[in-house]
This record gives C-alpha cells, structure tokens and sequence, in this order.
C-alpha cells in the first residue's frame, strides 16, 4: 500500500496539515506519519545557489579578469545549517511507498521555488505529485486545497519564472557588485577612512536607495517660495467665515504674471495693491453670485493588500514592513486571516460567494457585533460578488487580506500589537458591506467690484461605513485615519451653520469686516516612511515618463509583495539607509549617498524604475507563458555582459571625489580612526555584497 506524503514551507504549518488529515500521527525525527500520510516539512529555504569558487577556485579571488561571470550550468547545495532536515526530507521523497507528493508549501513563487530545489536536489524521480495551493491555513480550506490540488507540471511556468528571479539577482549581485567594488571600493573606502568597502547592488535594493536618495536631494535642493493670498473675512448670523480670492476668468489679474497659482500673489506689495484696489468702492460687501449644493458620497476604500496594510501598520504603529509582515503572517499562522503576500485589494468571485462564512465566524469577536447586525439587516453580503470590491482580472496568486471568521480564540495568546493589526484588518473588511459616507456641501462664489472670493463647506450626514472605522485603540478626541483624509479638501462645520449657508439666495448682501493677506510658503516633498516606501515599490510604474513602458508595465512595480519588507531592511542593516525607529522616516546615510554616486556614474539604469519593473514584467511573462525562459535568460545575460565590460571600461574614479564631497556635506565628519564601516578583511564584506542581492 503506498502512502502520500504533505511537505509544507514550516513545522507549524506542517501541523496544522496533520491535524486536517484527521488521522493518529506518530512523531517521528522530522515528520510525521500515520497508516496513509506521512507529513514533513522545510525550515525555509534548504537549498540554495553556490558561490562562484564552487565553479572554479579561481572565482574565489576578485579580479576584472573574471567578469563577467556566467555559468553555463548553475550550481546549487544543501544549506550546511538545515543539512540533517534536508537528508529526512529527501529520504521521504525517495521512499518506495511514497505514491503520491503534495506540495504544500506558501502559494506563491517563492515557495514553489523552496520546494523546487528540494525536489532537484533529492533527484525524485516516478513519483506522482501534486501541488496544493490555500489561501488560509484553516481546515476548511486546507482539505479544498488537498482536494483541488493540481498536477505539478501545471505551475511549471511558476517555477520557471522562480528559477529565472534567483539567477539574476545572482548574477547581477556578483558581477555588478565584484566590478563596482573592484573599480571603486578603494576610492570609497579611502574617502571614508575605512579598511575595505565592497559595493553591494542589486536588481530591487539599488533602484530603492535611488528613490531615497533622489528624495534627499530634492528636499535640499527645494527652495522655499512665499506667496501671498487675499482673503475676505466676513460673517452670516453672526458666524464669521473666509473667503479666498482667485483670478478666474473675468479678474483683472486673470493669467497675470504676478501670480504664484491662481490664488496668491509672489509679491506682498501685489496683494495689497489689490486690497487697496476693492477698499477704494465702500461699504466693503460682496454680492452672493452663485451657490452650489451637492451631496457628494466617499465610498469605502479597497481592502488590504500587503502594501496597503503596510503603510498604514507604519502610520499608525510606527512599526516597519518588516514588522508588519511578521505580525500577519503570525495571524495568518493562528488562522486568523487569509494568505499575507498579495498586491490585491479584492476579493475573487469564488470568495465572494461564500463571504458569510467569513462574516459568520466574526460574531465570536466582540467588535464585530454591532456592525454584523447592521449587515446582516441591509444583507450586503449577498451583493458583494456585484461591487467593485470583487475582481477576478486583478488576482494574480492571492485575493486581498481578509479575516477567515476561525481562530478567534487565538486572539488570547497574541501581543497588543497583533490584537491591534487584526482590528485593522477586520475594520477594513467590515466597511466594504456598508454604504458610503454622505457628505452635503454648499460652495458659494462672492463677486466683490469684478474679483471672486470662494467658501467652500461639508458636514458628514450619514457616515455610512466611517461608523465602522472607530478603531478601538484611538483616543476619543482623534478622527480614524478614514476620517482624516475624507475631510482634507472643504471647511467642515456643523449642521446648523450648513443650514444658514443652504438658505441664502443668490444676489444676497454679504458685508465683508476685513480684507486681509494671508501668507504661505511652498513646501518640499515630503521624505520617505517605511510605508510610504513600500507603496512607492509598489506603484513604481507611475514614475515611468514614457507613456507606452508605463502602460505596458501597469501593475508591476519593483519588487513583489514578498520581498519588499527584506529589502529595505537589508538597506538599512548594510548602512546605506537609516531608519528612525521612532518616526519611520526613512534618510539615506553617507555611504548609501556615496554608493548612488558610484552607481549613478557607472549603471545608472540600475537606479530607474523602468529597469527594475520592465524585467519583474518579465517574470511575470514567463509565469504566464507569455515568453520562454530561454528568451528571458538572454537577454538578462546580455544585459549583465554589457554593462559589465561597460564599467570596466571606465576611468572615472577621480571624478566622483567632488560628488562625494557635496553628498558628505550633509553630514558629521566621522571621528577620527574612520572606523565606521568595512572590516579588515574584505572577503567577509564581499560575500555580504554578493548574497542575497535584489
């Protein structure tokens, strides 16, 4: 009688499998077993790509000889630290009563890639194998999984497009971050008094640093502009209020070339010319020309994607990507909401269908109640497969974060923290069966000698899914995040005012008390958080200029929802950002900015997101069958040979001092010693360069 044999990514998981077979499992040495199954597991990753000296010892030695370098044949080993896990794992794989393998691990590339290598380097062969793709570790959902697992040849192409994203990182890591050490490291290093300075680049992390350090020179370069608004102050039933004045079409100053926008001067002498200009006809009133009265309704936002929770989790927490992907994928582990790693922000029409079992589970979380009910009365639910909310065209691998309604007790044994992320995370899901917050406005234009002030105001009359976005972790007095940003444009007020304002009729009399200038500055942008980062990885496409790549590149950012967090960690641990713990804020360090002046001088596609997006495309491509593998390699080895023998080509080295010098401007001079990178042996710091690059 043969067996099936369950392996999954972790030991947790691989538990959480054993308990849905339902049979009497036997612990054994890295598994599990019973009269059917046999249940093992990775720890991550167990295989991995050799270094270059495991091809030929010559490699082991840095030189411009050696480069570019490009294995015919790539060379992979069993990571020395998990050595015995693989022997059992591999050991299962080839027993003789093994019939059947499911593939359990993440439902994704990476962990089709986990699994991959395992398999290659146990050399299974005859083995009938299965691969099993969830959305949730609950019961329920593993035995679907189980049950509508697909043969493994058909995530071939996933595994393809897996392979093909390991090996350029691979190379480029190597080859670029070997000839740029090569050419610049001792000029690096010499600048910043240190021993030895490799230069570690990468596909991903190089292109972020550029995003960051482009910032950094934005804000210093950005030079303040003051400009200078005309106000009226004036006052209906004894309620003052503003209104500002604009050069609209009709206004002497219409299109004038005194103007700093539409609505302020760049002289304050122009602003007060104006002044004096309308005190001249008294008494000072304006005539009411027109009032507008609209609702208007603000819908709830899309539900979480990794990115999204993210930057809010950054907002609100001031934790980083890094810490909030380990909080939900805890969640997701204690099966309290669906798989982490997803840029979408829907939910499928399968899903939909079925969504009151979601919302079914939630009456075990007390902070659902009261919005259950309300659901459950409006029946919502049953339309949402109908909403925008629901997509099948925007899922690629994984639907939107989601609550799963199963695990609640686990909520117990969770930090504060993660109790919090799940409030987010269920808020966020609840407001998609809610209606939308209804706003009534009234905008009025006031027509004082020829020129127009404008008054704009809202008051929330029904707030609709904002009901639900009263986080329970907010201090009474603070507006939820939702309700900050539905109120940024207009003058709130209260009812009452809104009801003066709505009863005035056009051609009304409105003293004004004062003309007044109202001063503002122009601001700079505004630097990185570690959310906002992560966002702007993610919709790196609408920094492409060139509308046909933006186009054909929409979706794809740089990076993937799995790895973004790793990155900028790996950033900030290698010294070429900082992160303030406190704010989130992200700034590049000297080193970064040095770095940047290297790349930018010698590989400067690197630093573009039209680079880094085109070629995750790519993948996306091969993952599809849009394009071969074979295609995809060579023009990835192309690339690499290029700008490879390109950099060795250069004699730039004495030019990048004064880039170096205006960067290390903004900063303290390290103390004396300069000890505050690299090490004395620069093969440590070489292996760090080249491992692990994106």
């Amino acid at each position: 009688m043969t067996k099936s044999l369950y392996i999954a990514e972790k030991p947790s998981v691989a538990q959480e499998f054993a308990k849905a077979l339902k049979e009497n499992m036997g612990r054994r040495d890295g598994y599990v077993e019973s009269e059917n199954f046999v249940v093992t597991w990775c720890v991550g990753h167990l295989v991995t790509m050799s270094y270059p000296e495991k091809y030929d010892i010559k490699y082991k030695r840095w030189s411009l000889e050696t480069l570019p370098f490009l294995p015919e044949k790539f060379k992979y080993e069993v990571i020395p630290s998990v050595q015995k896990q693989f022997q059992i794992v591999s050991g299962l794989l080839n027993r003789e009563d093994i019939g059947t393998i499911y593939v359990c691990t993440d439902s994704g590339r990476e962990g089709e890639y986990i699994y991959r290598l395992v398999e290659m380097m146990a050399e299974v062969k005859g083995k009938k194998r299965k691969r099993v793709w969830i959305d949730s570790q609950t019961e329920d959902e593993i035995l679907r999984g189980i049950r509508e697992a697909k043969d493994l040849e058909e995530y071939d192409n996933l595994s393809e497009s897996a392979y093909l994203r390991a090996k350029e990182d691979y190379l480029m890591g190597i080859n670029f971050s070997r000839v740029l050490s090569l050419k610049y490291g001792n000029a690096v290093s010499n600048y910043l008094g240190t021993k030895y300075q490799a230069i570690s680049v990468g596909r991903v992390m190089t292109c972020v640093l550029g995003m960051v350090v482009r910032r950094e020179r934005e804000i210093r370069e950005f030079v303040k502009t003051p400009f200078y608004r005309v106000m009226a102050n004036m006052e209906i039933s004894g309620r003052p209020f503003e209104g500002e004045w604009r050069a609209v079409n009709g206004s002497r100053y219409f299109q004038s070339p005194l103007l700093y926008k539409e609505n302020g001067f760049k002289e304050r002498k122009d602003a007060e010319h104006l002044i004096g200009e309308l005190e001249e006809n008294q008494p000072l009133q304006g005539v009411l020309e027109k009032i507008e009265k609209k609702k208007e309704n603000k819908n709830p936002p899309l539900l979480y994607n990794l990115a999204e929770l993210q930057n809010d989790c950054a907002r609100m927490f001031k934790i980083s990507p890094d810490q909030t992907l380990q909080v939900v994928q805890e969640l997701y582990e204690k099966k309290l909401v669906t798989y982490p790693r997803t840029d979408a922000r829907v939910l499928s029409s399968a899903v939909a269908k079925e969504i009151s079992k979601n919302l079914n589970g939630l009456r075990q979380y007390p902070l659902a109640g009261p919005y259950l009910q309300d659901i459950q009365a409006s029946e919502s639910y049953k339309k949402i497969g109908k909403t925008r909310y629901t997509n099948d065209k925007q899922i690629t691998d994984h639907y939107a974060i989601i609550p799963t309604g199963q695990g609640i007790q686990n909520l117990r044994s969770l930090s504060d923290l993660s109790v919090k992320v799940f409030e987010t995370i269920v808020r966020r899901f609840l407001s998609i069966f809610y209606p939308p917050a209804v706003y009534q406005k009234v905008a009025l234009t006031i027509n004082k000698d020829g020129e127009r002030f404008f008054a704009s105001f809202k008051v929330l009359i029904d707030e609709g899914y904002l009901k639900v976005t009263e986080y329970s972790f907010t201090k009474k007095k603070e507006e939820s995040p939702e309700k900050e940003q539905a109120q940024e444009e207009e003058t709130s007020c209260d009812t009452e005012f809104l009801e003066t304002l709505s009863a005035l009729k056009k051609g009304s009399i409105l003293p004004i008390a004062e003309l007044a200038i109202k001063e503002g500055e122009t601001s700079p942008p505004k630097r990185y958080t570690s959310g906002s980062i992560i966002l702007a990885m993610e919709n790196a496409g609408q920094l492409i200029e060139d509308e046909e790549l933006r186009a054909q590149i929409k979706g794809s950012g740089i990076g993937t929802s799995a790895t973004r967090a790793e990155i900028l960690k790996k950033l900030c641990s290698i010294k070429y950002l900082s992160l303030n713990k406190k704010t989130q804020v992200i700034t590049p360090a000297l080193l970064g900015e040095m770095v940047f002046d290297v790349v930018n001088e010698s590989i400067r596609s690197l630093l573009n997101p039209e680079l880094t997006a085109s070629w995750e495309k790519g993948l996306t491509y091969v993952a599809d069958g849009s394009i071969s593998s074979e295609e995809y390699m060579g023009k990835l080895e192309t690339f690499v040979t290029r700008h490879t023998r390109n950099v060795i080509g250069l004699r730039n080295q004495t030019a990048l001092r004064s880039c170096f010098d205006s960067a290390a401007a903004n900063y303290k001079k390290p103390s004396s010693g300069g000890k505050t990178s690299g090490k004395k042996d620069g093969k440590k710091d070489g292996k760090k360069a080249e491992k692990g690059n994106q």
